[in-house]
């Protein structure tokens, strides 16, 4: 994930997430959950910030949506825990995060969280990608695949 694609997609999003009247907190991870970029629009709480990255993080993780994740979680809660624990809290299965692929390698992820509902998040970051080129492409295997992280 090149800081120029992270920046451009951030600022996409937190564009059109002012259009819609609602503000948002925009994470950019590369394909190891490193943060990139991250923006919090003014009003958003602080803590934001912090979910939008760890949704982000969730998705690089795993190559999936953190909606995806969520569906998952809720069916071994424990399991859930223990990941949220391992990862020192990075782990965040709840609507907004989406990974990034290239030649079906996810080189990155996105997160948002704000003042709207985590599927609201979704669909702004869903346009996000569209608009900027950066759409996610599905994996080329079911699970996770990636290059270096």
């Amino acid at each position: 994930m090149k800081l120029e694609e992270a920046l451009r997609l951030t600022m996409r999003a937190t564009g059109i997430a002012a259009t819609r009247g609602v503000g948002v907190a925009v994470a950019v991870v590369d394909a190891g959950g490193h943060l990139v970029t991250l923006h919090r629009m003014d009003g958003v709480p602080f803590i934001a910030a912090e979910i939008a990255r760890g949704k982000a993080w969730t998705a690089a993780a795993w190559g999936e949506t953190s909606t995806d994740q969520a569906a998952k979680a809720a069916a071994v809660p424990q399991f859930a825990t223990a990941i949220t624990v391992a990862s020192g809290g990075r782990y965040t299965p709840q609507a907004g995060g989406i990974p990034i692929r290239q030649d079906g390698i996810v080189i990155g992820a996105v997160g948002a969280s704000g003042l709207a509902s985590g599927k609201t998040d979704e669909q702004i970051l869903q346009q996000a990608l569209a608009d900027t080129g950066l759409a996610g492409e599905p994996a080329a295997n079911p699970g996770r695949a990636s290059g270096t992280t």
